[in-house]
């Protein structure tokens, strides 16, 4: 199986809880906590109406018409400056080792050029090492301290990165 098994789409109404259920299951295999994470988001539940909003934009990973991943991108919350947020990126087993995160941070990179971001911020845990790796990899630098608001205290990982 290589990527090319894989399709990349907007969001629809009827992903909601496939979606859902695939972020608070890999939030559950890492062993994040379930507080302080998109585990107890409202938004979780409610994906396809939360990218509705203005200038945001969630894309789902698919295998076989069945969904297997995602990431979106949404202004940062609370925090008044150009600055959009690579949110809720999880991708089950499946979808993992195989150049499938790149497709998608690009994706919404180009995205967030398009919808006139300059900067894009992301939040993570530690032992997330994959995600942290790539995102490094992708040319994200860690920040000392949080920007924004996002809720989840509990990630303790901060990155940001222009967007060129």
């Amino acid at each position: 199986m290589t990527s090319k098994d894989f399709i990349i789409r907007e969001i629809k109404p009827t992903d909601n809880k496939e979606v859902a259920k695939i972020i608070r299951s890999v939030i559950l295999e890492m062993g994040a906590p379930k507080v302080g994470t998109a585990y107890e988001d409202k938004a979780t539940d409610t994906m396809f109406e939360n990218y509705q909003k203005e200038k945001s934009s969630y894309f789902v990973l698919e295998h076989n018409n069945t969904i297997v991943g995602g990431a979106g991108i949404a202004q940062l919350d609370n925090y008044d400056g150009n600055v959009c947020e690579l949110q809720k990126m999880y991708f089950l087993p499946i979808a993992r080792g195989k150049g499938l995160g790149s497709k998608l941070i690009t994706i919404c990179l180009e995205k967030a050029k398009e919808l006139g971001f300059e900067t894009c911020y992301l939040e993570t845990l530690p032992y997330m090492k994959a995600a942290v790796k790539l995102y490094n990899k992708y040319g994200f630098k860690n920040l000392d301290k949080p920007m924004g608001n996002t809720c989840h205290y509990n990630c303790n990982v901060w990155m940001i990165k222009e967007i060129n």
